[in-house]
């Protein structure tokens, strides 16, 4: 087993679902990308052609954002590939008309690191934009449905990315559906941050346990119910733990 670095969505995971965080992070078996994460990429690829040409025409984003999930769901065998695919000119152009008016962005997919003490592995990631005159930093998700506030496992993530560059940077989030969009922003950074460390510290302490993928399987079990146990992955829960 090996374990070199942790990252926002490892750690929400191990939150969310010990048994998959033991699957994916643990034992190696990763779970299939399905068609609403590959639109998210790509509707990202279209809005940051958008974001770095201010004059770039919609059809063009657009055209970006279709080739990367053309690319990537080429051998998809997810059948709504199509329908999501259909979702990507709307969501491209709302995407741009609540990020643009912010400019440029300074940064792109910036990397950043945090090494708080107490910890044997570094906490990484990777933000979407930054403007470093505004002193903004901005996270693009897209989902189906419009949350009414910034969710916790987004809160953790961006709080890293801010507290990383710098105290003085404002972290949002804007989420974009096939209809509706919204920016919100994070409050209480350094309570989200000290939260993503303690989850941290756990999962470190969960991971000293054993260097053998048998032990974690042994004290794990999935929640069938769970939305992170659907499709193959059920089938996968059957052959490793029995249940």
């Amino acid at each position: 087993m090996k374990f070199e670095r942790h990252s926002p969505s490892s750690l929400n995971l191990f939150c969310a679902s010990p048994s998959m965080f033991v699957l994916e992070r643990i034992i190696g078996r990763r779970q299939p990308v399905g068609s609403p994460a590959h639109r998210g990429t790509a509707v990202e690829d279209g809005v940051t052609a958008g974001l770095m040409d201010l004059n770039k025409p919609l059809e063009e984003c657009c055209a970006v954002a279709f080739k990367t999930y053309d690319r990537i769901t080429a051998l998809s065998g997810d059948k709504r590939r199509e329908d999501f695919r259909a979702d990507i000119p709307d969501m491209v152009k709302s995407s741009l008309e609540e990020l643009r008016p912010y400019g440029t962005p300074s940064k792109c997919q910036g990397f950043v690191e945090w090494r708080p003490e107490g910890l044997k592995f570094p906490i990484v990631g990777y933000f979407d934009y930054y403007w470093e005159d505004h002193g903004i930093i901005v996270d693009l998700k897209t989902s189906e449905k419009l949350p009414s506030a910034i969710k916790v496992a987004h809160s953790r993530q961006v709080a890293l990315y801010a507290a990383t560059i710098s105290d003085n940077v404002e972290a949002r989030v804007a989420y974009c559906t096939p209809k509706k969009r919204a920016t919100y922003r994070l409050e209480n950074t350094r309570e989200h941050l000290n939260a993503l460390h303690r989850i941290a510290l756990c999962c470190e302490q969960f991971l000293s346990l054993s260097d053998d993928p048998e032990f974690f399987k042994g004290i794990t079990v999935p929640d069938l119910e769970s939305f992170y146990w659907n499709g193959s992955a059920r089938e996968i829960a059957y052959e490793i733990w029995k249940i």
